[in-house]
């Protein structure tokens, strides 16, 4: 499977590497866009404060353009809390993608999205302050009404970005469960 792969407000911090990686180790080719230039921070407060100062116009046309060279593969779309958000725009924007793999993330779905039974897998914790029970129940529903076939796995107890062994949010039981499920839904595509 030919995945590309976004990193979180963080930046393109070793544990996406790290994740990709894994995801090479398990036979996919892997693309990890540095969408913010070489930054990286050491607080959510830092990372989305310098989003915000690029603009998601910006962000989404360096996605848009990292991607662009391998969309004719059939990509499967894949991020972390921001580089998910980012992930979900550009698969239901691209007719040829093979799946989506969202990682403590989700985005809004624009009213006329409509996709033909795209996969699509979420984990996220349970709770999670970027992605509140009404928030997920919404995006679910709008998400089946696209017509994407769509699974969400819930942890409880663990933190916001509990993939990344470098963040407080780690959790290292709830990390291997994804990685798990993860590596089984894209041997599935």
């Amino acid at each position: 499977m030919d995945i590309m792969l976004f990193h979180s407000t963080y930046g393109l911090r070793p544990a996406v590497r790290d994740a990709a990686d894994r995801l090479r180790a398990a036979g996919h080719e892997v693309w990890t866009p540095d969408l913010f230039e070489g930054r990286t921070f050491e607080t959510v407060e830092e990372g989305m404060a310098f989003k915000d100062e690029i603009g998601k116009d910006e962000l989404l046309k360096r996605a848009v353009l990292a991607a662009a060279p391998y969309s004719e593969r059939g990509l499967v779309y894949a991020g972390f809390s921001f580089g998910a958000a980012t992930a979900q725009t550009l698969a239901l924007g691209d007719e040829k993608a093979r799946g989506l793999l969202l990682l403590h993330g989700t985005s809004d779905i624009a009213e006329n999205a409509s996709v033909d039974e795209l996969p699509v897998q979420l984990h996220v914790a349970e709770p999670d302050p970027f992605e509140p029970d009404d928030w997920l129940t919404a995006w679910y529903l709008r998400m089946g009404r696209a017509g994407a076939e769509v699974e969400v796995y819930r942890y409880a107890g663990a933190g916001h970005l509990y993939t990344d062994p470098g963040l407080p949010d780690y959790d290292k039981e709830a990390a291997e469960a994804t990685w798990r499920v993860a590596l089984g839904f894209l041997d599935s595509l």
